[in-house]
Formats: structure tokens, C-alpha cells, sequence
């Protein structure tokens, strides 16, 4: 094999080893950042909920439940078993178990979460979101690998070592999270069974030739010995730790969320663990026997709530619940209206839910708007770009600098209220929504933006029903005055289309309409 074949050094080149449940990676080096510590102990756990979950069914807004009922009646639940948690949104009836952390005051919901021109492939909508990229950029980095990157830019090199003896991220399963790629490897390893996590036989090391194949070679063998070390750790871990809820099923997702537990608990000082629930993807049989309240959407919406609240519980009698913070995730939300198969297809922006004792236990962002009008391809709106969520828990969750947040993400992110227990001081946040109309709705060749300002850049922008960003309208810095501006339309074929302003911390988006 020539060499360019065999180590391609100005990109990524994996070798994956699955050895015991524990993948790993060998791959050529690279020259990363520079090297800057970080102390705090703080985990994150990302649920990923793979397939596109469907956002009306999992957070139902009640005030626009009528509608709902004539946009997707195979499949809306009945109104009498709803589970309400505030006077216009409630909980599907399978999630009883989310009701109780939601009650607990451990649960916050952002809504409308998406970014601009949303892509409706499974594929390339969860790599933007794994690399937090844009749209049309391609990365060969995960968002949380570019965050190790900048804290430990030698790495695999040298590790594990006495300053870093854990992992710095598990998948708790058999896959390995492209969240946590880096530029030349990835930090990340997956482990189904934390007691016989496996490892790599050497067997008997016969001497190397010095040529390129020669030190490829070994390359590879210390990184297998980096994946024993690594075992051995997390097996030392799981039997240090413990589990005192209840509450865990028997389920595959609940006993990854036990994993967590127990092996936080036993000291693994891993930052971040990544667990899969899967099967979201619900063109059909969503609900069974044409009864909404049963079927493929309840079941999972029921297994996540009850891993979740079982975790939150033991993190709490664990006592470990104060630097423990998880959020869900999918790749899309659903459209709004049904199909005929008693499903819903790929759409565009859904809710996120973040869990913690840490958590700004609120709802961030407005309930999606509803039209028995809706086209057959229209998605729920996009409130918040997913990068702003990530930026946040990057800056109040791991205390990265602001600067370090827009080389790692986007410049325009928000700063939202998620946390109550920040790891940085920030700026007071916008305390105002903004007070925004449009006018006259439905419009023609125009239509008049009126808004008060914050004081702030305000990104003002127009999208279509499928979440593309169609036109920038302005992008600057407003005073606290009204403000007025006219938007010609005479271009736009008739149909559905967005407005929103975002700002620092708030946004707010606004469902219009041009005539035919």
C-alpha cells in the first residue's frame, strides 16, 4: 500500500478497531491548537433521538389545538389526555414520566430549534448538526472535537497520562459519535458493557522497520495500548460506582442512562457521554389501529421519559446531580401536517429538552403556529439556530470564552437563558421579547415590518416553509425605538414564508402569507 493511501496527513484518516464493545480509532497526526487547561468537572450527556422526532407530538401546543386537530387528525392525541404543564402546552400522554422531572423543576424546553436551510436528509441533516456546520460547509470535525482540539491539541499523543487519565468522551453503545471528532482523531470511544469493556491483544511485538510502514505501525499499537489504559479505567469506574434509583427499566436506553450514572458516580471524569435512542423515523404507524394515543411515537416518547427521570432521580440521590447536565437532540422535527399512512415525514425545527438541577427550568421560545392552511410540505418554524443551544452550554456549562465559542461554532450565535448555574459571568441578558408585527398578513407586492428595538444587533431574515433562509433583510444594531420597515415581495411566488429577528438572547418569529 503506498503511503498516500495509508495516511492522508492533511485530513482525517480512521482505522476502526471494535474490540469488547470498545471501537477505537488510529489515525495520522496533525499539528492542532495550542494547548488550553480546564478544570471544571462538569458532564454533559447528549441524547440523541435519531430519525427526526416529531416536536408536536412530544410538546403539544395547546392553544392551537383545534387546528392541530384539522392538520393532522390520524394522529393528534385527544385533547382530555393531554399532559398539561402550562396554561397553553402539555406533554404527550406517554410521557408521564417527563411531567415528573418537568415538576421537579429539572427540565427546560427550547422550541423551534432547526437552523437555516434545512436540509431534509437524514444523512446530511445529522452531519450539520454532529460538525455544527453550515448548511452548504462540509467538516471533518464534530463540534465537541474542535472544543477538545483547542484544550488538548496533542492528543492522542501522550494520553492517557496522569493529568487526563480518562476518557474525555464515551458513546454508550457500539458506535463512536462523530460529535466528538477531532481534527486528527476522535475523542471519543463506545462501551457496551462498562464491566468487560475488552481490549486489545498485542500479541508477541516483533521489531519495526524504520520506513513510513514502520512507524504506522507504531502508531497503531499505542493507540491500542491508549485503548486498554482506557478499559481499564472505565471497568475500575463502573465497579467503583453505584445506582440508587428505582426507577430504570429494562429497556436498552434506560440501562445506557444506568451506565452513565454508575460511572459518573465512580469517578470517571469523562465531559462528555453520547446515548442513541433510535427508530424516530415514523412515515407510518406512528399510532396504532388509528388510536393517537398508542403506537411507535408513544413507546419511545414513553422510554425516553422514563430513562430521563430515572437518571435525573439517581444523579440526584447520588449526589452528583450539581455537575450533571444532559439535552436531546434529532436531526429534524416533522411536518405538520400528516399523511395518509398515519405518519408524519421529514420536516424542519422541533423542541430541544435540557435536564439538570442546573437547569433554567422554563420554556424558551413560543409555541409554533398552527394554520389548517398549512401546505402539505411545511415544517414547524425555526426559533433557534441548534449552534445558539451549543454555544451556551459551551460558555455557561464548560466556562469556554466567548471568543473560543465563535472559533469553535459561528459568530452570530445567541446567548440563551438555559442554565441557572453558570461556569463564566455573562452579560445581563435582553429581559424583553420583542414587541414585532407584520402588516397587512396576507400581503402582496409588500409588507410593513414594524418592531422595537433592543439596543442591540438585530438579524432580521425571511424564510420559506421548508426552513430556507430567502433573504437577509438587515443586520445591524437597533436603538430602543420603534422601527419601521417597508419589504417589498413582488418576486415571491404566492405561499407560506417566516419572518424573524433575533437578537442577543431573544427572537421571535411571525408566520406570513403572500396572496396568490
Amino acid at each position: 500500500m503506498k503511503r498516500r493511501k495509508f495516511l492522508q496527513s492533511s485530513s482525517v484518516m480512521s482505522l476502526p478497531f471494535v474490540v469488547g464493545g470498545v471501537p477505537f480509532t488510529a489515525t495520522g497526526k496533525n499539528k492542532l491548537f495550542d494547548l488550553i487547561g480546564d478544570d471544571n468537572n462538569r458532564v454533559l450527556v447528549l441524547v440523541q433521538l435519531q430519525g427526526g422526532n416529531d416536536g408536536l407530538a412530544t410538546l403539544i401546543p395547546i392553544d392551537q389545538y383545534d387546528n392541530l386537530m384539522q392538520v393532522r387528525p390520524n394522529v393528534q392525541v385527544p385533547r382530555n389526555s393531554i399532559l398539561d404543564f402550562t396554561d397553553n402546552l402539555g406533554f404527550h400522554p406517554a410521557m408521564t414520566a417527563m411531567q415528573e422531572v418537568w415538576d421537579n423543576g429539572k427540565l427546560g424546553v427550547i422550541q423551534g430549534v432547526a437552523y437555516p436551510d434545512q436540509n431534509r436528509s437524514h444523512f446530511r441533516s445529522t452531519d450539520i448538526w454532529h460538525t455544527a456546520s453550515e448548511p452548504d460547509e462540509f467538516l471533518t470535525t464534530g463540534w465537541m472535537g474542535r472544543y477538545f482540539d483547542i484544550n488538548h491539541g496533542e492528543f492522542p499523543v501522550g494520553f492517557p497520562n496522569a493529568e487526563c487519565p480518562d476518557p474525555f468522551a464515551l458513546s454508550v453503545g457500539s458506535v463512536i459519535s462523530e460529535t466528538c471528532q477531532g481534527t486528527v482523531s476522535n475523542f471519543s470511544l463506545a462501551v457496551s458493557d462498562p464491566f468487560n469493556p475488552g481490549s486489545v491483544n498485542l500479541g508477541t511485538e516483533s521489531a519495526v522497520p524504520d520506513n513510513c510502514y514502520g512507524r504506522e505501525l507504531t502508531y497503531i499499537r499505542d493507540i491500542a495500548r491508549q485503548t486498554n489504559a482506557y478499559a481499564d479505567v472505565i471497568k475500575a469506574a463502573a465497579e467503583r460506582g453505584n445506582n440508587l434509583s428505582n426507577k430504570y427499566t429494562q429497556d436498552n436506553f434506560s440501562q445506557k442512562m444506568r451506565t452513565v450514572a454508575r460511572l459518573i458516580s465512580g469517578g470517571l471524569q469523562t465531559k462528555i457521554f453520547v446515548v442513541q435512542l433510535g427508530g424516530f423515523d415514523l412515515h407510518s404507524a406512528q399510532v396504532e389501529n388509528g388510536t393517537p394515543t398508542v403506537g411507535r411515537q408513544a413507546e419511545l416518547l414513553q422510554t425516553l421519559s422514563e430513562g430521563i427521570c430515572a437518571f435525573q432521580e439517581d444523579c440526584v440521590q447520588l449526589g452528583i446531580d450539581d455537575r450533571v447536565m444532559g439535552m436531546t437532540y434529532s436531526e429534524f422535527g416533522r411536518r405538520i401536517r400528516s399523511n395518509e399512512s398515519d405518519g408524519t415525514d421529514h420536516g424542519t425545527a422541533a423542541p430541544i429538552l435540557v435536564f439538570g438541577s442546573c437547569v433554567n427550568p422554563s420554556i424558551i421560545g413560543d409555541n409554533a403556529d398552527i394554520s389548517v392552511q398549512a401546505t402539505v410540505a411545511e415544517g414547524v418554524a425555526m426559533q433557534f439556530d441548534f449552534r445558539s443551544v451549543y454555544a451556551t452550554m459551551l460558555m455557561d456549562w464548560f466556562g469556554i470564552s466567548e471568543e473560543q465559542v465563535r472559533t469553535v461554532l459561528f459568530d452570530d450565535f445567541q446567548h440563551l437563558p438555559l442554565l441557572t448555574c453558570s461556569a463564566v459571568a455573562t452579560d445581563d441578558q435582553e429581559s424583553d421579547r420583542f414587541d414585532m408585527s407584520v402588516a397587512p398578513n396576507p400581503f402582496g407586492a409588500y409588507f410593513d415590518l414594524k418592531f422595537t428595538g433592543t439596543g442591540d444587533n438585530l438579524r432580521i431574515s425571511l424564510y420559506d416553509a421548508l426552513g430556507s433562509e430567502l433573504r437577509i433583510i438587515s443586520n445591524q444594531k437597533f436603538t430602543s425605538d420603534q422601527h419601521h420597515i417597508r419589504i417589498p415581495t413582488s418576486e415571491l411566488p404566492g405561499g407560506i414564508y417566516f419572518v424573524r429577528i433575533a437578537g442577543r438572547s431573544q427572537q421571535k418569529t411571525i408566520r406570513v402569507i403572500k396572496g396568490l
